[in-house]
């Protein structure tokens, strides 16, 4: 991670870089998967997108990660999440008992 200082890049900087290979993992299979399996794998994603934040932060906290970029990650990992967030309440809604005959 080249935005992180020297001490910082080989230890939060690798477990960054695979969270967010592994959230991507996570958003391709969920993808990929019938209707009744998308909910587990969508859920996983979150935690992981939540450990993210929280491994940035401490990043930033520490002073290895400076307020701009820190600014700039956390809020596109707002939008992330909030996107996450409707992809699993749809996901929920197809799924969901409730629903209508007929209605997809």
């Amino acid at each position: 991670m080249p935005h992180f200082t020297k001490d910082s890049r080989y230890s939060l900087g690798v477990k960054i870089d695979a969270l967010i290979v592994e959230i991507a993992g996570l958003f391709f299979t969920a993808s990929r998967l019938p209707k009744k399996q998308k909910l587990l794998y969508l859920q996983k994603a979150g935690l992981k997108l939540d450990t993210l934040k929280f491994l940035f932060q401490m990043a930033w906290e520490i002073k290895s990660l400076d307020n701009k970029k820190y600014i700039a990650i956390s809020e596109k990992l707002d939008v992330i999440g909030k996107m996450l967030g409707g992809w699993q309440k749809q996901v929920e809604k197809q799924n969901s008992p409730n629903k209508k005959l007929g209605e997809k």
